[in-house]
């Protein structure tokens, strides 16, 4: 039976993924290049300014804020080491209390806090995160380079967390075992799958580990 060849940028069924985060991944970049199929130019490279709003008491629903659009992804599960995601949420400011309240707060799992208007602007809702000390608002600039190896959707990405230097190499797909031949064959054997939630929170503290290198 064929399997489903990946389209950048169009909507599949839900992906496993691949990605850790390091300072210096050259090497494995290098040949993620070379073995790269053509790709459109539109994803050669693409920047991004975003916001990540991580919570002290929640691993798994990854929450960002990007082009005054919030978007949800929860945690699935895990197969063979590989993490798989699901959108859970997008929204767009102005927010409305009711998606605060039913879906947003609810996701970074802790308190209610006291909601007294309708509607909540961007420079409302990050007031309110700022205000709580279980959650924080991190900037994060990113500037990604894209790639198809294997049939598996690949990048390599510059990233700033709150100014903080960074670089992520990833791989994803829905079918494990193209992933793992992309491992492999960019040289990321021994590499250690992490999202971007557990990245962020040891750039800022909240975890006391390194990234892989």
């Amino acid at each position: 039976m064929t399997k489903p060849a990946m389209k950048i940028g169009e909507i599949s069924k839900p992906r496993f993924e691949f990605r850790t985060f390091g300072q210096n991944f050259d090497l494995q970049a290098k040949y993620m290049a070379r073995l790269s199929v053509p790709i459109p130019e539109k994803v050669w490279e693409r920047t991004s300014e975003e916001i990540y709003i991580l919570s002290k008491t929640n691993d798994i629903n990854n929450t960002k804020i990007r082009d005054g659009k919030m978007d949800i992804k929860t945690y699935v599960q895990t197969v063979d080491g590989l993490e798989q995601w699901n959108p859970l949420m997008k929204g767009e400011f102005p927010i409305s209390k009711q998606v605060l309240e039913n879906d947003v707060f609810p996701a970074f799992q802790i308190a209610m806090p006291e909601l007294t208007k309708d509607t909540y602007t961007l420079e409302e809702f990050l007031e309110m995160i700022a205000e709580n000390p279980d959650l924080q608002g991190v900037r994060v600039h990113k500037q990604r380079f894209g790639y198809m190896v294997n049939n598996t959707l690949c990048e390599v990405g510059n990233v700033l967390v709150n100014g903080a230097k960074i670089v992520t190499i990833n791989s994803e797909s829905t079918e494990l075992d193209d992933i793992k031949k992309t491992i492999v064959d960019c040289k990321l054997e021994g590499a250690e799958n992490i999202n971007y939630l557990q990245a962020i929170k040891r750039v800022i503290g909240w975890i006391d580990k390194p990234l892989a290198n």
